[in-house]
């Protein structure tokens, strides 16, 4: 049997071969579950703060005391998830005309958030416009027995 010189001779090549395959896979595979994980955290957070808001806004006693117990819900959330609170935005509307806090009036609280996609450099503004925007709603009824205390 002819022996095969040095250049022809394919032994260990197998090795090599996934080892490559397997890093051109695998780095892709990484940032969509880092990609994956990061838009999970917004949506969670979105909700979680538009839900709890809404259910701190229908049970203070006054307008104010109810913005401020919302604000600090919707704080709380995304510290939950580690949002800076610059990144979303929150309103609140009500059915009712005149006061929100009236028995029987729905409140709603939608919290919109933009999410960057993860280990982009900051060069030529790449986050703000590669980033996925995420909303949610959750509205919530005033007590029929509620009253101004």
């Amino acid at each position: 049997m002819p022996r095969l010189n040095a250049w022809t001779d394919e032994r260990g090549t197998a090795s090599l071969e996934f080892i490559t395959v397997g890093v051109l896979l695998l780095v892709p595979l990484v940032y969509l579950v880092l990609t994956l994980a990061a838009l999970q955290a917004g949506a969670l957070a979105v909700e979680g703060a538009a839900r709890q808001a809404a259910r701190v806004y229908v049970q203070a006693e006054s307008e104010p005391d109810a913005a401020a117990a919302a604000e600090r819900a919707v704080l709380f959330a995304l510290a939950d998830h580690d949002i800076d609170r610059e990144q979303a935005s929150v309103s609140i509307e009500c059915s009712a005309t005149s006061d929100c806090l009236t028995r029987r009036s729905h409140v709603t609280v939608t919290v919109r958030l933009t999410v960057p996609l993860p280990l982009l450099p900051p060069v030529l503004d790449l986050p703000a416009r590669m980033s996925v925007p995420l909303e949610a709603q959750a509205t919530q009824q005033v007590s029929r027995f509620w009253s101004a205390r």
